[in-house]
């Protein structure tokens, strides 16, 4: 009797054994038809939100191989910041920095900056974040304008003193009820022109190291 028992338990543990092994295939199978559609659904989605901060027609070529890495640290940044390099006539164009602040009040915020050559910001969008529904998600370009407000500006359009949410004595507008949000997006925008006045010829000369594509 307790080896029948032990017979039909271990039976069974075998055909669990056997299901399982066939679910892992099928998601290998599954993930090996998709996966390269979802990298190409994931690429398009990038370079939609590029070309809305640098029109396309103003640059040749943009793409994760035109990307290069800043150190992690960079803008207090605790991993690496990735930049979109945009060139036309094989010449500097314009830069896009994927950068994220963690000063927001529900913690990151993921922004694509993009800086011209002359040193004015070509645009600004929030591509992620964890901020209040109806208070600090007017970041976002869906819910609000406000974002826009960065285009066309540089460190002398406001002076470097102004660039700060009007509560702080700055240029730039916050929002009913929540001022830490737009107070980090302002802050972390200011960072990337800072740095960038100072090494965005930098970027183009392969001094930093370029993005690995798949």
């Amino acid at each position: 009797m307790a080896s029948k028992l032990l017979k039909e338990i271990g039976l069974s543990g075998m055909l669990l054994a056997g299901f399982a092994l066939i679910g892992v295939i099928v998601l290998a199978v599954i993930y090996d038809q998709t996966s390269d559609r979802i990298k190409e659904n994931q690429h398009q989605a990038l370079l939609k939100q590029l070309t809305e901060i640098v029109p396309i027609e103003r640059f040749e070529n943009i793409h994760e191989k035109t990307a290069v890495k800043l150190p992690a640290g960079t803008f207090g940044m605790k991993d690496e910041a990735i930049v979109y390099l945009v060139k036309k006539d094989n010449q500097p164009e314009a830069a896009i920095f994927n950068v994220t602040t963690m000063k927001g009040y529900g913690g990151a915020i993921q922004l694509l900056v993009g800086i011209n050559k002359d040193q004015t910001i070509s645009g600004v969008r929030v591509i992620s974040h964890k901020e209040t529904p109806g208070l600090g998600d007017k970041v976002e370009l869906g819910k609000t304008n406000w974002v826009l407000s960065f285009n066309g500006k540089s460190l002398e359009n406001p002076s470097t003193s102004r660039w700060a949410v009007k509560k702080d004595g700055g240029e730039f507008d916050q929002f009913t009820g929540a001022t830490i949000t737009p107070r980090a997006v302002v802050g972390m925008v200011k960072q990337v022109l800072l740095w960038s006045q100072q090494h965005f010829d930098e970027l183009f000369t392969g001094k930093y190291e370029a993005v690995k594509a798949d």
